[in-house]
C-alpha cells in the first residue's frame, strides 16, 4: 500500500513539472513571434528611408552635374577671354614700345647708370653718416628694368641727387656719433670722423666700412706712423692736419695690415731661421767686445809711444819692458825675445777673428738651406693640393725666401765688422812690431858702436 501511494505521489509530481514546462515554451513561441513582427517593421521602415535617401541623392548628383556644366561653360569663356587679353596686351606693348621710341633706349642708359650709381654708394664712406641713400636709387633701378612701369621724373632725380651728394660729401671731413663694431664683436658708440670717402677714424684707431653697411675696427691697426696722427687729426678744430689717407677705398689700408710684423716674418723662416739669427747675433755680440777691447788697447799704446817708461798695462808696454830687462843681450837673442814678446800679445788682439769670418761665411750657407726646405715643402703642398690654392704653397715660399733674407742679413754686418776688427787687431800689432824692429836697430847700432 505504501509502495502504491508513493507511485501516485511520483506521477503527481511528473504531471506538475510537465506542465509547467509547457508554459514557458508557449511563452518563449510568443515572444520569437512577437520578434519576428517587430524585426519586420523596422526593415519596412528602413527600406523607406533607403528609397527616400537614394531619391534625394539623385537629386543632388543630377544638381551636381549641372553645377560642372555650368562652370566647364564658364571655364571656356574665361579661356578664350584670356586669349583675348594675351593678344591686347601683346598688342599694347607693341604700341607702348613704338610710342616709346628712343624713350626705350634712354631708359637703358638710365638703368645701368643708376646701377652703376647703386654700386658706388654701396660701399661709399659717405652712406656711413647720410642712411637711406639706396631707397630712391634702388626704386629708379627697379622701374627702369622694368617694362610695365616708367619711373616718374621724382625717381629719376634722385640719381643725379645721389651722385652731386656724394661729390660733395666726398670733400668733406665730418664728425658723428656713431655704433661700430670692435673686434671683439661687441659695440658701442664712439665720436667716429669720415675723411671724405677715403677712411673712417676715431679713438685712436681706424676704422672699415663692411658690406652690410656695418663700421668695424680693423683687425689689426697700421703702422705706428700712422696711427699716431689719427688723435691729432680727430682734435684739430682749423688749419691743415696729416692723417693717412688711403684713395683705395679701403684696399691699400687692408694689404698695409694685412702685412707681417717683423716677428711674423722672422717666424716664417722656421727652425733655420732662428739658428741663423742667432749665429749673428753672437758674431755682432763677439764683434763688438774685441772692438771695443782694441779701442781701449790702441789707446793705451798710443799712450805708451808718448812716454818712455815701460808700462805693462798694454803690449807696447810688455814689449818695451822685455827690451828693458834684455839690454845687455846680443842683438839676436834680443830680436828673438820681442818676437816672442810679440806673439804673445797677437793672440789677445785677434781674438774672436776667426769665429766672426766663419760666422759671416756659414750664415749664407744656411740661407741656401732654408730655401732648399723651403722649396721641398712647397712641392710636397703641390704634391697633395696641386697649384689650385697658392695659399698652399705660400708657407714654403716663405720660408725659401726669409731664410734667404736671414742669412744675407747675418753674411753681411758680420764680414763688415770682421774687416774693422781685423784692421784694428793689425793696426796695434804693426805698432808692435814697428817698435820691436826699431827697437833692435837702436841695439844694433849701439853693439856695433862698442864693437867698433
Amino acid at each position: 500500500m505504501k509502495k502504491i501511494l508513493t507511485a501516485a505521489a511520483l506521477i503527481a509530481g511528473f504531471s506538475t513539472v510537465t506542465q509547467a514546462q509547457s508554459a514557458d515554451l508557449n511563452s518563449l513561441l510568443n515572444k520569437v513571434r512577437e520578434g519576428r513582427v517587430a524585426e519586420s517593421s523596422e526593415h519596412k521602415q528602413r527600406e523607406a528611408e533607403f528609397a527616400q535617401r537614394r531619391a534625394e541623392q539623385q537629386q543632388m548628383l543630377d544638381a551636381e552635374r549641372r553645377t560642372q556644366a555650368q562652370l566647364e561653360a564658364e571655364s571656356a569663356r574665361l579661356e578664350e577671354q584670356r586669349r583675348a587679353n594675351e593678344t591686347e596686351i601683346t598688342a599694347q606693348v607693341q604700341i607702348r614700345r613704338d610710342r616709346l621710341g628712343q624713350l626705350q633706349e634712354l631708359f637703358g642708359v638710365l638703368q645701368q647708370a643708376a646701377g652703376d650709381a647703386k654700386s658706388v654708394i654701396q660701399t661709399s664712406h659717405v652712406s656711413v653718416d647720410h642712411a637711406d641713400r639706396l631707397t630712391g636709387i634702388q626704386t629708379l633701378v627697379d622701374k627702369a628694368s622694368d617694362t610695365a612701369e616708367l619711373p616718374s621724373l621724382d625717381e629719376i632725380r634722385a640719381w643725379p641727387t645721389q651722385m652731386m651728394l656724394e661729390a660733395i660729401e666726398s670733400g668733406k671731413v665730418v664728425t658723428f656719433d656713431k655704433e661700430v663694431r670692435g673686434v671683439d664683436g661687441n659695440t658701442s658708440t664712439i665720436k667716429l670722423t669720415r675723411i671724405g670717402d677715403f677712411g673712417l677714424v676715431g679713438e685712436g684707431k681706424f676704422y672699415t666700412l663692411k658690406n652690410d653697411g656695418a663700421v668695424e675696427e680693423l683687425q689689426r691697426q697700421p703702422a705706428g706712423r700712422f696711427m699716431s696722427t689719427v688723435d691729432s687729426f680727430q682734435s684739430a678744430t682749423s688749419g691743415l692736419a696729416a692723417i693717412g689717407v688711403d684713395p683705395s677705398r679701403g684696399q691699400i689700408l687692408n694689404l698695409e695690415v694685412e702685412k707681417p710684423t717683423l716677428m711674423e716674418r722672422v717666424d716664417q723662416g722656421g727652425v733655420v731661421g732662428y739658428v741663423t739669427l742667432s749665429l749673428g747675433a753672437v758674431g755682432v755680440f763677439l764683434a763688438v767686445v774685441q772692438f771695443l777691447y782694441l779701442f781701449a788697447v790702441k789707446a793705451k799704446v798710443s799712450a805708451q809711444m808718448k812716454s818712455s817708461t815701460p808700462n805693462t798695462n798694454n803690449p807696447l808696454g810688455r814689449v818695451l819692458a822685455v827690451y828693458a830687462n834684455n839690454k845687455n843681450v846680443d842683438v839676436e837673442t834680443l830680436e828673438l825675445k820681442l818676437d816672442e814678446a810679440i806673439l804673445k800679445e797677437t793672440p789677445a788682439l785677434e781674438r774672436f777673428l776667426t769665429i766672426i769670418k766663419l760666422i759671416s761665411a756659414v750664415a749664407p750657407l744656411f740661407g741656401l738651406l732654408g730655401t732648399v726646405t723651403g722649396m721641398i715643402a712647397t712641392f710636397q703642398a703641390i704634391t697633395l693640393f696641386g697649384t689650385g690654392d697658392p695659399t698652399m704653397m705660400a708657407s714654403g715660399i716663405s720660408q725659401a725666401l726669409v731664410t734667404t733674407v736671414e742669412g744675407l742679413v747675418v753674411a753681411i754686418p758680420t764680414l763688415l765688422l770682421h774687416a774693422f776688427v781685423a784692421g784694428a787687431s793689425k793696426s796695434v800689432i804693426h805698432v808692435l812690431e814697428e817698435q820691436s824692429a826699431g827697437i833692435i836697430a837702436v841695439h844694433a847700432e849701439k853693439e856695433h858702436g862698442h864693437a867698433a
